[in-house]
């Protein structure tokens, strides 16, 4: 006589909703986006890389800009404060920069934004998410305001890119005197000058910074 077996087939497809399902979506995010870029990345393709429906990433994220906070676990999205750094003005644009990101670094979200940053000098992905972060969250938008060439926006913003990183870096990481226990205006004071510079001012972009 034969016995019947309670086993189910093991089921086959997509994965459905559970937090490694969250993790898998995340994973996937952090590949595609250090591949592709935050405006080449896909929520489909995040989506089919973790083996899941579109949908459910919505679910978990919201949007593809909640996915690549998450993904790149940003203290903050400074995105949001970029709207009152533009509307500033182009010649305000370098000491509000360097006020916005030191609120970021010096504020409580300080221990997350170092371990981002830490991260990004052991692993070639993480240091990939983290330029694509400054870029897409902050360097783009405010150059889109910007008083120069299209050509010229990506070469200035990694320009400017490592005044920034540099600033912080000295501040919180190597913790080189008198930077780091200077007052947040005396370095907007000090630094803001030269990220404007690079930002809108007059520097010589050879022909391997502009294509």
């Amino acid at each position: 006589m034969s016995q019947e077996t309670n086993a189910r087939p093991r089921r086959t497809g997509r994965r459905a909703g559970n937090p490694g399902t969250r993790e898998a979506v995340l994973d996937a995010a952090r590949e595609v986006f250090a591949d592709r870029g935050f405006e080449g990345a896909t929520i489909r393709a995040i989506a089919a890389l973790a083996g899941v429906d579109p949908a459910l990433v919505h679910h978990y994220f919201g949007s593809k800009d909640g996915l690549f906070l998450a993904a790149v676990q940003a203290p903050v999205d400074p995105a949001e404060r970029v709207p009152d750094i533009v509307a500033a003005g182009a010649d305000d644009l370098g000491a509000n920069l360097v006020r916005l990101v030191l609120s970021v670094w010096d504020g409580p979200a300080r221990p997350a934004g170092l371990a981002l940053l830490r991260s990004a000098t052991t692993s070639e992905r993480a240091a990939r998410m983290l330029r694509e972060f400054l870029l897409s969250r902050v360097l783009r938008p405010v150059l889109a305001s910007a008083p120069v060439p299209a050509a010229e926006r990506e070469a200035r913003a990694a320009l400017a890119a490592g005044q920034i990183v540099g600033l912080v870096v000295t501040r919180h990481v190597l913790r080189l005197e008198p930077v780091a226990s200077a007052a947040v205006e005396e370095l907007v004071a000090a630094v803001g000058p030269g990220v404007q510079r690079y930002l809108t001012g007059d520097v010589d972009l050879g022909g391997s910074l502009v294509r």
